[in-house]
């Protein structure tokens, strides 16, 4: 049986980075569409683009082809250029020596990503894209959830 295709659109969102924010995620198959979202008090924007890949991924039951959109370079650029890798090769250090940040939630994507093909797609944010406007959007309101 060959792996079910699903499209997910993911984006973050933080209000004074660090402060509170948010994640939204769209996954799409067979025509059929689900919103999901969540946020912390207190993360920042790039925190925030990562766990909506984690949530995005493990939302789904079984192993599957997904193609990944996201507006976050350095997700897009982890993949795509191989900077995971690297850092990991490195004892999760940057080619300046330094840690790389969020390594728990690089690991946690890393884990997630595990059972399924993925695909990376890079979409420019604030673009007039529908669908990345409603993730942006999902994240936009969790976030406000978290406001103190």
């Amino acid at each position: 049986m060959s792996k079910t295709r699903v499209t997910i659109y993911t984006d973050g969102a933080c209000s004074g980075n660090p402060g509170p924010g948010g994640w939204g995620a769209i996954l799409i198959w067979n025509g059929k569409e689900k919103e999901i979202s969540g946020g912390a008090s207190e993360t920042t924007n790039n925190r925030m683009e990562m766990q909506a890949v984690i949530e995005a991924l493990n939302a789904l039951k079984r192993p599957c082809h997904v193609s990944i959109h996201s507006d976050s370079a350095l997700i897009i650029n982890a993949f795509k250029k191989s900077w995971i890798d690297s850092w990991q090769k490195k004892g999760w250090r940057k080619a300046d020596k330094k840690p790389v940040e969020n390594r728990d939630l690089w690991e946690k994507m890393l884990k997630a990503m595990d059972r399924h093909d993925v695909k990376w797609v890079k979409v420019k944010g604030h673009s007039g894209d529908a669908i990345n406007d409603r993730a942006d959007h999902l994240a936009v309101e969790a976030s406000k959830k978290y406001v103190r």
